[in-house]
């Protein structure tokens, strides 16, 4: 393949990925909003309690696992060395399934003991049968993402949220109409989970035969030494991937103690940590922005790097980072000012408003842990971003439960808060020279501070009337949304164009950039001429 057709191959198929992870990734996020306004705050505690478990798993298989799977098999040698590491990947994580498929089985009352809810061992249950799945689909994607075929990945991606989401909102409905227990809806819906990557596997059965069939040995790879970097390798981009699950998993084992601890009633506890869940989603969507925004110049930082290319590779690594920091502080700053109205609209009331616009300061710091991540793995930087993860789980294991007694559960949003802002600055402070200094500009700061600043003050104006002449109603909330989201979006593009926030090459490499651009230019040329 010439250097020119394996670009174009690479950008198409980060595109094709990008966007169908972007799909499954806001699929996932929406569900969780009528699926609350069925099952009640109880009904989504329930749920949210053991989803952590299933997301964890998902991620190792969706987005872990295939990066390093793909990374294994392109260093074999030639094909039949594909297939036969394809085949040694497919024994090892079989096994490794089956011993965490029995673990959650048998340890599913000491997991829900811990949890503060022994009712939950059904649901811990009900989800340990995806994870027999987890090898199949990690396997097929990495396999076929190593080959530059993105085009199955993206499939079983959209399919399996499809299947999935579609299971979990029809249990939702089905339980409320016949009076199920929250504990039997949780469990059916989370078979879900299992039905959905069912579903997902059907497009890597071709690969079945060929991987599963006697493959002369001629490995790469002895077991040992597979074993070896699935364990550190491949954990590591797999941890990453699930940073804020692990975070969501603290909370599960955490936050309904500390409340119950703190003299709260176990069922209003059990409320009050559903409503703290709807965070979730919020900060879900956030992020996905953000990053998919950035995501589209990781063609281009991967072109640099294989050209070895450093100026080019440091260059289009600010633009990431600026990129990233500039969508992830909108819409920080967007959710935090209309909090209110927005809780309303999704879930009804605007309680909590506040401990979900804290929990909302988590979409600019995972933005950029995701993107100085990505960047650190290219480089084969491993090591920094190890010490950062863990440092960031030790610090929300050890504050959280102390945060809760002194704030309530705003101190959950600040555990959250303060285990990402601890990750992302040791990451900064063990930075390697090519990628140092990405965010020193003054200037840049200054100008998303003013942008950020008037669009926050709009904002903030619209919900203060708001609540003082009308009641918060979720009709009148729906309309205040709609207000602030194209009132603050018009003034904060304005006022990045305006001010040059963004270059002109920065502009072009966002989705609809290039119009916008060219409008503006050609708006301040007509007022030139005027």
């Amino acid at each position: 393949m010439s250097d020119n057709k394996e670009v174009t191959t690479i950008m198409r198929g980060a595109l094709i990925l990008s966007l169908s992870s972007l799909i499954a990734k806001i699929l996932s996020a929406f569900y969780r909003i009528p699926f609350e306004n069925l099952v009640g705050n109880i009904g989504f505690y329930v749920y949210q309690q053991v989803y952590p478990l299933y997301g964890i798993g998902m991620t190792f298989a969706l987005s872990g696992l295939p990066v390093f799977i793909s990374k294994v098999t392109v260093e074999a040698h030639d094909e039949r060395a594909q297939w036969r590491t394809a085949q040694q990947l497919l024994v090892l994580l079989s096994g490794g399934s089956l011993l965490i498929f029995g673990g959650l089985m048998g340890l599913a009352p000491t997991l829900a003991l811990h949890m503060g809810d022994r009712q939950l061992t059904v649901i811990i249950r009900s989800v340990a049968w995806m994870i027999l799945l987890m090898p199949i689909l990690a396997v097929g994607r990495g396999f076929y993402q190593g080959k530059l075929n993105m085009v199955p990945t993206a499939i079983s991606q959209v399919s399996e949220q499809v299947v999935r989401v579609g299971v979990i909102v029809g249990v939702a409905y089905y339980s409320v109409q016949h009076h199920w227990s929250v504990y039997r809806m949780g469990a059916g819906a989370m078979l879900g989970a299992t039905i959905g990557a069912i579903v997902a596997s059907l497009v890597f059965l071709p690969l079945g035969p060929k991987i599963s069939k006697k493959v002369k040995k001629q490995q790469c790879f002895s077991y040992r030494i597979l074993t070896k970097r699935l364990l550190t390798e491949g954990l590591v981009i797999c941890l990453f991937a699930a940073l804020m699950l692990i975070l969501q998993l603290v909370d599960s084992f955490t936050v309904k103690q500390a409340l119950v601890a703190n003299g709260m009633p176990d069922l209003v506890a059990k409320a009050v940590k559903g409503n703290y869940d709807r965070a979730q989603p919020l900060v879900q969507v956030g992020t996905v922005l953000a990053v998919s925004f950035s995501a589209t110049l990781l063609p281009s930082l991967s072109k640099a790097l294989a050209k070895r290319d450093m100026e080019a590779f440091r260059a289009v690594s600010q633009s990431l980072i600026r990129i990233s920091v500039t969508v992830g502080v909108a819409a920080t700053v967007g959710l935090i000012t209309l909090m209110p109205a927005i809780n309303t609209v999704l879930f009804k009331d605007a309680v909590l408003s506040t401990t979900l616009a804290i929990y909302c300061l988590s979409i600019v710091l995972v933005t950029l842990i995701t993107n100085y991540n990505a960047l650190l793995q290219s480089i084969d930087r491993v090591q920094v971003t190890v010490v950062s993860f863990l440092a960031g789980v030790m610090v929300k294991l050890l504050t959280n439960t102390i945060l809760i007694r002194w704030l309530g559960i705003s101190g959950a949003s600040w555990g959250t808060v303060l285990a990402l802002t601890v990750t992302l600055v040791i990451m900064l402070l063990q930075l390697p020279p090519l990628v140092q200094h990405l965010l020193y500009d003054y200037r840049f700061w200054k100008k998303l501070c003013l942008a950020v600043g008037i669009m926050a003050g709009v904002t903030v104006s619209l919900m203060v009337v708001v609540q003082h002449y009308l009641q918060l109603t979720r009709l009148v909330a729906i309309g205040t949304t709609a207000s602030g989201v194209i009132l603050g979006g018009l003034i904060f593009i304005g006022l990045s164009l305006e001010t040059g926030l963004l270059t002109q090459a920065e502009w072009q490499s966002l989705p609809g950039g290039t119009r916008l651009w060219t409008l503006w230019h050609n708006i301040r040329k007509k007022r030139s001429e005027q």
